[in-house]
């Protein structure tokens, strides 16, 4: 018997909730983000469900790209980071890719690479992220080379939005009019096509859609909005990856006596002056060594066969704690659910100081993945 705790991963969960992203678009194009191994989903898997959905993907890395190629993935794939060297622009017109194009030193390799066919290019524009992209002069002066170089099949402009997931954020105004204002100076051809919508602006600003949205961690079934911010009334995400594992062994301990490393959790009685009933611990096979966040607190919420219960103390390499106190039922090789199904990821991350994003991308390979 193998170490029990799994990943689940329902592929009819994320092509619901791409259908959701076409309902809210409907004449936009849409380019699925799968970057990061899909979010930690598997990119091979999501990239095969989505392949005959989606208008194109996105990946970080040119390795990324290939993978999907490998797999017989035959949809546009979009390298968001650009390329590293002049090698990778060979080898995206190799593979068939596009890729974005945020500085002058990318612009210059592209420029001076004899390529085997031209590439679609996606020239970006820093509209006040400040992290990746041209200033507004030299996107202008960038499109223009582009516009003339033999090594360019199609020009599509893209920015960047840095508080979508607040939609009252003063920035999304400022960077919506310096995108348009920028591609109004461009004259933007027939054949050429704008993108700023993520997640987040795809739910909730219809002006940002353009031609093409970038659907990213809503894809796999998490809300992008900031806080407790809800989703729109009429969007159902559903979560694609269940963690769940097992109970291996019980204990029962003392009022006043702590459990796991560093004494962070003390069953309650005697030193509290309470009822000295033994606490009811459930030992779980999952771990920081898993991807489980090791700063899950105290309290930090599970399934036990579908019943709430909490995190009682640090979280191991291996292992977790769970108080069942109030779940006496529960029993060795019960399932227990880290979180998807019934738990939302989000509600982890907020008891881990951290993102759903990084939940899904930390599950590694000791996991074991099931496709549903």
């Amino acid at each position: 018997m193998t170490r029990p705790i799994e990943a689940l991963i329902s592929l009819a969960n994320l092509q619901h909730n791409f259908a959701q992203a076409r309902n809210l678009t409907p004449t936009a194009r849409i380019m699925a983000v799968v970057k990061a191994n899909a979010y930690g989903h598997g990119a091979v898997r999501v990239a095969g469900a989505l392949d005959p959905l989606a208008d194109a993907f996105g990946v970080a890395s040119l390795e990324e790209a290939v993978e999907l190629r490998a797999a017989g993935i035959e949809s546009p794939i979009v390298l968001l980071s650009g390329v590293f060297g002049r090698t990778e622009m060979l080898e995206v017109a190799r593979h068939g890719l596009a890729t974005v194009i945020h500085c002058v030193e990318q612009l210059q390799i592209l420029l001076a690479t004899e390529l085997s066919q031209p590439v679609d290019v996606w020239l970006k524009l820093d509209t006040g992220m400040h992290r990746l992209g041209f200033t507004a002069e030299g996107f202008c002066r960038a499109a223009g080379r582009l516009r003339a170089a033999k090594q360019v099949a199609k020009l599509t402009f893209i920015s960047h939005l840095a508080c979508a997931d607040d939609p009252a954020a003063a920035l999304n105004e400022r960077q919506l009019s310096a995108f348009s204002k920028t591609l109004d100076g461009l004259d933007v051809g027939v054949d050429e096509c704008a993108s700023l919508a993520n997640s987040a602006a795809l739910l909730t600003r219809p002006d940002m859609h353009f031609d093409w949205v970038r659907p990213g961690v809503m894809l796999y079934g998490v809300n992008p909005l900031a806080g407790d911010l809800p989703l729109p009334a009429e969007l159902e995400l559903r979560p694609v990856m269940t963690l769940r594992s097992r109970i291996v062994a019980l204990q029962a301990v003392p009022g006043g006596e702590a459990v796991g490393y560093g004494e962070a959790w003390c069953a309650p009685g005697l030193a509290t002056g309470a009822s000295a009933s033994p606490a009811r611990i459930a030992v779980v096979a999952a771990g920081y060594g898993d991807g489980y966040p090791r700063h899950a607190a105290n309290g930090c919420p599970v399934l036990v066969n579908g019943k709430s219960a909490v995190v009682a103390g640090r979280v191991s390499m291996d292992l977790i704690s769970v108080d069942i106190s109030a779940n006496p039922e529960a029993q060795v090789g019960d399932v227990v659910t880290l979180w998807g199904e019934g738990l939302p990821v989000e509600s982890i991350a907020q008891h881990s100081a951290t993102i759903a994003y990084e939940l899904l991308t930390a599950v590694n390979q000791r996991v074991k993945f099931s496709y549903e």
